[in-house]
């Protein structure tokens, strides 16, 4: 796997996976009926990946419904994983998926709700602010654990409570690599472990446990803890903020690809649905946010 540094034609790449992903979980979004159940929406998204070609998947889809975008009652690893939960007007959705296509791993989040929901709406342009937050801090070179603790901050002036330390090792994000396909790699994909493909689990937290002891080996992850305490890491990550209404009743996120090198970082699209809306809305101007 291919991990820290990219030339212009390989982030082309990590872009059309990325905006083919956006592609399928919007469409999946605009097909959602009541009734439909979380595991038949991953379903769905895995049936339309499968059409544009892709075969092989950073991690499963993912699928939360209700309380479950905030993820509320959830206690153990398995509890991330799509149930039976059926859609019913009102509710806060978020898709996620990670599919490798032409060897570029992307890893994305769409949240809307289907029908009104004034919570979902509210924390999606607290989400923006975030957005813009994360690339100026970013740029001013500021520790990564710093970084997702002044975030906390933001969410927390706004009404709203940090979802994404619930995540597995707390992360914010996770780096993103381009699979170069030697035989065995692509034979050990097809085993999962919570919806992750073998090797990419083992270089996710395997590396990431070894960070926490020898400090010479950088963490693919980004939390808030000591093994992110330093200034961010050139590679292409996929930052996901994920926040909810005080009483776990409704959650949002994004999740989309930052890249960053030794002098810059810069969001690698924005043009994704969250930006769009945002647009829409009048929350950031007609050019973007940071640029």
């Amino acid at each position: 796997m291919k991990i820290d540094k990219f030339d212009f034609d390989e982030l082309e790449g990590f872009k059309t996976a990325q905006s083919l992903a956006y592609d399928v979980v919007r469409q999946v979004g605009n097909e959602l009926q009541t009734g439909i159940t979380e595991r038949e929406a991953c379903k769905r998204i895995s049936a339309l990946l499968a059409e544009h070609g892709v075969t092989d998947m950073f991690h499963e889809p993912f699928a939360w419904f209700s309380s479950r975008t905030a993820f509320k009652d959830i206690k153990k690893d398995s509890d991330f994983q799509a149930t039976d939960r059926s859609l019913k007007k009102g509710m806060a959705v978020i898709l996620d998926v990670a599919p490798i296509f032409d060897g570029y791993a992307c890893d994305i989040a769409y949240s809307f709700s289907f029908g009104n929901n004034p919570d979902v709406e509210a924390m999606q342009k607290v989400l923006i602010e975030c957005r813009d937050f994360i690339l100026k801090s970013v740029r001013a070179r500021k520790s990564m654990r710093l970084i997702y603790r002044e975030l906390d901050g933001l969410i927390a002036s706004r009404g709203f409570v940090n979802v994404h330390r619930l995540y597995p090792e707390r992360v914010l994000a996770h780096r993103v690599a381009r699979f170069e396909g030697s035989r065995s790699q692509r034979f050990l994909q097809r085993y999962r472990v919570m919806g992750y493909g073998l090797p990419v689990y083992v270089w996710l937290l395997g590396k990431a446990a070894l960070a926490k002891i020898i400090p010479s080996i950088q963490s693919p992850l980004w939390n808030d803890g000591a093994e992110s305490d330093h200034a961010p890491l050139p590679g292409v990550w996929a930052v996901e903020p994920h926040i909810a209404t005080p009483n776990y009743s409704a959650g949002a996120k994004w999740e989309e690809i930052l890249v960053v090198t030794d002098e810059e970082a810069f969001w690698l699209d924005d043009d994704v649905p969250h930006c769009q809306l945002a647009r829409k809305k009048g929350w950031w101007p007609v050019d973007g946010g940071i640029g």
